[in-house]
């Protein structure tokens, strides 16, 4: 292995070990037994903003096969609090690119937008409920844009009152396969397909299909 090491040739690493290897699932544990060096790269250097290994990070970099092999540890149940300081850390970071999730212009944008959502969304599951406030703030912008973009989505025409609701499910069950924002619009469209299409006439329109 090359003393030099960066962040693009640690995961290509862990890449060819998963080939190699082909566990059925994976974890941290995992990478720090079978590429310990690899590990104490990413533990150095891949961090968080609110603190710890930016798992994520790791996670959306590798090959899309093995994302969804990934397993993080199992939840215990989550003692609410609100911490104010943990959620300005993001904001203050990304305070000039908060509108990504208005009206993101290109890739960059996108990559923007789900890195600020996933920081919330992790510390929203560790039970601050100010992440868990503003992360839902914001991605109702997006969901308002996908309604009125995505016909895939166009059956919650009607149901807006439920999607609070599946706002709350994805953050509280997403982990580490893609990214939130992928998961939640997944969520709305998978969840969508079992809601009845809300259609209005008029009444001479009523009236004049019975003749």
């Amino acid at each position: 292995m090359n003393s030099i090491m960066d962040f693009d040739s640690a995961i290509k690493t862990v890449n060819m070990l998963l080939i190699e290897e082909r566990p059925d699932t994976f974890n941290s544990s995992w990478i720090r037994k079978h590429a310990p060096q690899i590990y104490s790269f990413i533990q150095k250097n891949v961090r968080a903003e609110s603190g710890g290994i930016d798992w994520d990070r790791v996670t959306r970099a590798l090959d899309r096969r093995f994302q969804r092999k990934w397993l993080s540890f199992s939840r215990n149940k989550t003692k609410l609090y609100r911490k104010k300081a943990e959620v300005e850390i993001v904001l203050q970071k990304y305070h000039k690119k908060l509108y990504v999730f208005i009206a993101p212009t290109d890739k960059e944008d996108e990559y923007i937008r789900d890195s600020i959502s996933i920081a919330l969304v992790r510390i929203a599951q560790k039970g601050n409920v100010l992440a868990k406030e503003e992360i839902t703030k914001l991605v109702r912008f997006t969901i308002e844009d996908w309604l009125e973009s995505r016909p895939v989505l166009s059956s919650w025409e009607g149901y807006e009152s439920l999607i609070p609701h599946r706002i709350d499910a994805c953050i509280r069950y997403y982990r580490y396969s893609g990214t939130f924002i992928g998961y939640l619009f997944k969520t709305l469209e998978y969840a969508g397909r079992g809601l009845k299409s809300v259609a209005t006439y008029s009444f001479d329109e009523s009236f004049y299909s019975e003749k």
